[in-house]
């Protein structure tokens, strides 16, 4: 079993199978072989205990926690499913069409009901109020109050225009002088100090930060990454090619483990089996089991015939007791009563009425 979970995870290709190969450097070559050796003597051990752990958990799986998930599932559909579902179909059910119902002859019939009958009228008596009364009523104080807003719009003009040269005058030409003559050099002498200071600025940052991070980056950090990316890569290579051959050690001790298994325990324990118990049980039950059971059978007949007889006797003795006391018993008599039996069925030519008895 071990080897055959082993072997499904053999069967993958590996990723530095599929990448493209690329010419490797010294560097690489140099620390690939031991890397490989000290990595492969470090996975073996994990990679058995990984395959084991993989084969009893799929053991467990199997044996025991999805019988057991099966049970708890057929327990909750018996706790919690089929309750619910039978106190919707049986009680929620039928509820909501009573609701239904009642909210329907309660609410629903008589609110369509006073909506046709008495809204709808009051509606119609409004309408005809609004267009036959309030209307012209309406028109004639719009009238009324169109003649007086022509007055006093005229006298608004008026102090509009006024308003408008004080405002014109007194604020817009000062502040548009003030602009002109006074804010608009003043903002172009501080925009050309801003500008100078801000040139100054940028050739300190550039010549304090980014040229030293520049050089950081291109003789220091760029070297280092492309040394760690090696190492990075043949270390992954190494735990690769070394998870592989690790399969193939563990495929084959779990080869050899159950082939031992097999040989020592199974073999021995089928050979006892077929060899000297099977024998031995034909045996007994042919010598032993057999006529023990005939003989029972035997003696189970006996006993019930002697049970019967028995029986029969006591039934006798209780009859001939009963007849010695009490006598024989007497014959009934039998009466002609010229009355059809239940069975036969009436005709016109046969009566029990006494106007026509013989």
């Amino acid at each position: 079993m071990v080897g055959v979970y082993v072997g499904m995870d053999l069967e993958k290709p590996s990723p530095a199978a599929s990448r493209p190969q690329q010419p490797d450097g010294c560097l690489a070559v140099a620390i690939r072989v031991p890397l490989r050796i000290v990595v492969l003597v470090l996975v073996v051990p994990v990679r058995v205990v990984w395959d084991a752990l993989v084969v009893g958990g799929r053991l467990l799986n199997d044996v025991v926690l999805r019988p057991v998930g099966r049970a708890l599932l057929w327990v909750g559909r018996a706790v919690f499913v089929w309750p619910l579902v039978g106190l919707w179909r049986y009680a929620v059910v039928p509820l909501g069409k009573v609701l239904g119902w009642l909210g329907k002859y309660l609410v629903v019939v008589p609110v369509v009901w006073l909506y046709r009958y008495v809204l709808t009228p009051v509606g119609h008596g409004f309408g005809w109020l609004y267009a036959r009364v309030l209307t012209p009523v309406g028109h004639g104080v719009m009238w009324v109050l169109r003649g007086i807003g022509g007055g006093l719009a005229a006298i608004g003009a008026g102090v509009y225009a006024a308003m408008a040269w004080l405002v014109r005058y007194l604020v817009v030409v000062p502040a548009g002088w003030v602009y002109e003559w006074i804010l608009t050099p003043v903002g172009h002498g501080l925009l050309w100090v801003l500008r100078g200071i801000g040139l100054a600025l940028y050739w300190v940052a550039r010549v304090l930060l980014v040229l030293p991070l520049l050089a950081l980056w291109r003789w220091v950090l760029v070297p280092v990454g492309r040394f760690l990316a090696v190492v990075g890569r043949e270390v992954g290579d190494a735990l690769g090619h070394a998870w592989r051959i690790a399969g193939y050690i563990s495929l084959a001790v779990g080869r050899f483990l159950g082939t031992l298994f097999r040989w020592v325990f199974v073999e021995p324990v089928r050979w006892v089996y077929r060899t000297l118990l099977t024998p031995v049980g034909h045996l007994v039950r042919d010598l032993v089991l057999r006529p023990v059971a005939e003989a029972a059978r035997g003696v189970g007949r006996a006993s019930r015939q002697a049970l019967a007889s028995a029986r029969e006797s006591v039934r006798q003795a209780r009859a001939d007791f009963r007849r010695m006391l009490l006598g024989e018993p007497r014959e009934a008599v039998a009466v002609d009563r010229r009355e059809p039996s239940g069975r036969k069925t009436r005709t016109l030519g046969s009566s029990t009425t006494a106007l026509t008895k013989d």
